[in-house]
């Protein structure tokens, strides 16, 4: 989504929600692009925050490509372990 600096600044608050629910944020300076604002999940560990901050990993707000597949044939998938093991 693309924002001018002017809209930025009238909607600070809405834009940095809307970056932290995952939508990627484009800054526009006379209809070009500036800068980008990609939004850090609150459950982000501090390393993943910190390859999020640097540009080295980008989150999109969903589940991770891959989370459906089963380990085993038949087995449970590696999302479902995840979420046995947090408890």
């Amino acid at each position: 989504m693309q924002v001018s600096i002017r809209d930025l600044k009238a909607h600070l608050s809405r834009y940095l929600a809307q970056a932290r629910e995952g939508m990627a944020l484009e800054i526009t300076s006379h209809r070009k692009v500036v800068a980008r604002i990609t939004g850090v999940p609150e459950s982000a560990s501090p390393v993943l925050g910190a390859l999020i901050a640097s540009g080295a990993a980008q989150w999109g707000g969903g589940k991770p490509e891959g989370a459906h597949i089963a380990l085993t044939p038949g087995g449970q998938s590696v999302s479902r372990l995840v979420l046995e093991d947090r408890g």
